[in-house]
């Protein structure tokens, strides 16, 4: 039975989440069903003319969990593609829903540009096995075309090769960050690993995406595979595909992401989180070019340009045993460190007035003009959350249309940790150290970035105090616009601060919050709130630049 194209059935018992998600299926061209529980879609798919595009299913649900959903509906000769939803800490889970027949797996929260090609590369057809065509590789992504670039006349380089700059969905005008696009352009011809580290949110997944459509490659398929996202059997698998029978409920045989990356790029992100024995197998495809199946006697090509990314210091995690020497040594063949948004605040203006006419456009209210006095905050804040923080700020700018709400945000945050600004405006430049040990103290703590050679510190800061309205108080408001926004304003900080209280363990935080796991990694991400483990900054000796074979480049 044939599949009934952009079609996608949702099953997924949070009605915030399968809202969601039906949305994001809409902006990115599929029509989408929603079932609101299993019982529900299992109806839903046993009376449909014909198969959907795909399933996403969610893991986890009372009554009839999405376990059994699976198992029913490939026990009953269901053939779509069925795309488990899972959580960040429920790797045991995606483990045993991929054994019982699901075709992928996605991460919550999901982005819309991963979930589209989730969904197209679990719908395309299966080659049949010939003795030709075993060992070849299997084409599975669409091909991604090459961005639009600006209109400015390209610049000559000292060697006389065209520079292309920051492409047009970027913004930058800092030294640092122009360093880093004329290096793009250097490499970007060549085949040589590429290394690109930097804190979360300040734009390496870009980064990548612009060394593969800038390179030969371009065309060809670009893939991504978070490492910190499963554990290393599943990853194992996921990595170099597996035969049938090669274990416990592998039906049938799947190709791994180099194989769907054949010709193109493989983008490994998150690779200080991979296991030490998964490392050493990484390495040697690095050296030969070729691997093995989980359960394969025939070797295959790997025919695909690495680019990695991490937000820790490879350095540091050596020195404790977590990375491979080797392997390091193997991938930092070209190496981009991204600094900070506060050690580039040049850009900041550009990137406000970026975000402003994105979302201007994007919402009813149209684009809004920021007063001197928001454009002076934004630009005096340090953003613990980079480009991504920053971004959201924008954003509720241009949605809540009144100016004080996230100024009193911004006046929060910054009495929130004062520490952290002053260790932010020393000059750290990405990375990330060791998690920080946090206290039991019922109030906002903040881990502070700590000198190369110093413990980390833990400190606690009184909550901000109380800013009038009056001061700021225009002669005609909206009662109802004001409660909006101080409700927003109040989840925010309620969510911060259960997540301190926590030491950001997501689910615990979502029980005493009475909300879902679900709406919480939703809510975490809309927040632009960030794990302060994750957001230390690198020694002070290595400062923003861009290494190439361990020497600097310009």
């Amino acid at each position: 039975m044939s599949q009934r194209p952009n079609q996608v059935l949702v099953i997924d018992d949070d009605e915030a989440a399968r809202e969601i998600l039906v949305e994001l299926l809409g902006r990115i061209g599929f029509h989408a069903f929603a079932a609101a529980d299993g019982r529900a879609g299992l109806e839903w798919l046993a009376g449909a003319a014909a198969p959907p595009q795909a399933v996403l299913l969610d893991l986890r649900m009372p009554g009839l969990d999405g376990f059994e959903v699976l198992k029913r509906y490939r026990e009953e000769g269901g053939t779509a593609p069925v795309i488990a939803l899972s959580a960040m800490d429920e790797k045991d889970a995606v483990v045993k829903a991929m054994r019982l027949g699901a075709s992928d797996y996605l991460v919550k929260p999901i982005e819309p540009e991963e979930l589209k090609e989730a969904i197209e590369r679990c719908s395309l057809p299966k080659p049949a096995v010939t003795e030709e065509n075993i060992a070849a590789p299997i084409p599975a992504v669409r091909p991604v075309e090459p961005p639009a670039i600006s209109s400015r006349a390209p610049q000559l380089s000292s060697d006389g090769g065209a520079r292309r700059g920051a492409p047009v969905e970027f913004v930058a005008s800092s030294p640092a960050m122009l360093s880093i696009w004329d290096m793009v352009d250097r490499v970007a011809e060549t085949d040589v690993p590429v290394l690109i580290r930097g804190e979360s949110g300040v734009g390496k997944e870009g980064i990548a995406r612009t060394l593969h459509e800038r390179s030969p490659r371009r065309g060809k398929p670009f893939v991504k595979i978070n490492c910190a996202a499963l554990p290393a059997e599943l990853l194992e698998s996921e990595l170099f595909g597996h035969e049938r029978g090669a274990f416990t409920g592998a039906t049938s045989e799947k190709p791994g992401k180099f194989e769907l990356a054949d010709k193109g790029t493989i983008f490994l992100d998150e690779i200080g989180e991979m296991h030490p024995a998964l490392q050493a197998k990484l390495l040697t495809v690095l050296q030969d070019e070729e691997y093995y199946r989980v359960g394969g006697k025939r070797p295959l090509k790997a025919d695909a340009r690495v680019v990695v990314a991490t937000n820790r210091v490879l350095e540091d995690e050596i020195a404790r045993g977590n990375f491979r020497e080797d392997l390091y040594y193997r991938l930092n063949v070209v190496s981009v460190l991204v600094p900070p948004l506060r050690d580039r605040k040049e850009d900041v203006p550009g990137l406000i007035e970026h975000f402003r006419k994105k979302y201007g456009s994007k919402y009813r209210g149209g684009a809004m003009t920021f007063s001197d006095e928001v454009m002076r905050r934004l630009g005096d804040y340090d953003y613990p959350g980079n480009v991504r923080e920053l971004e959201n700020l924008v954003r509720r700018l241009v949605v809540l249309r009144d100016e004080r709400f996230v100024l009193d945000e911004l006046a929060a945050a910054i009495n929130r940790r004062p520490a952290m600004q002053v260790a932010h405006a020393q000059g750290s430049a990405g990375g990330s150290l060791p998690p920080s040990p946090q206290g039991q103290n019922h109030g906002l703590q903040q881990s502070v970035p700590p000198h190369p050679r110093q413990a980390p510190a833990v400190v606690q800061h009184s909550a901000p105090p109380v800013i009038a309205l009056s001061s700021v108080m225009p002669e005609t408001v909206s009662l109802k616009d004001i409660a909006r926004a101080a409700a927003l304003r109040a989840e925010r900080e309620a969510i911060s601060g259960m997540l301190a209280r926590t030491n950001w363990n997501k689910r615990k935080a979502a029980a005493r919050l009475q909300i879902s796991y679900k709406a919480l990694l939703y809510k975490i991400k809309d927040c632009g709130l960030t794990d302060p483990r994750i957001t230390a900054g690198l020694p002070e000796n290595l400062l923003p630049m861009i290494i190439v074979d361990g020497i600097g480049g310009v």
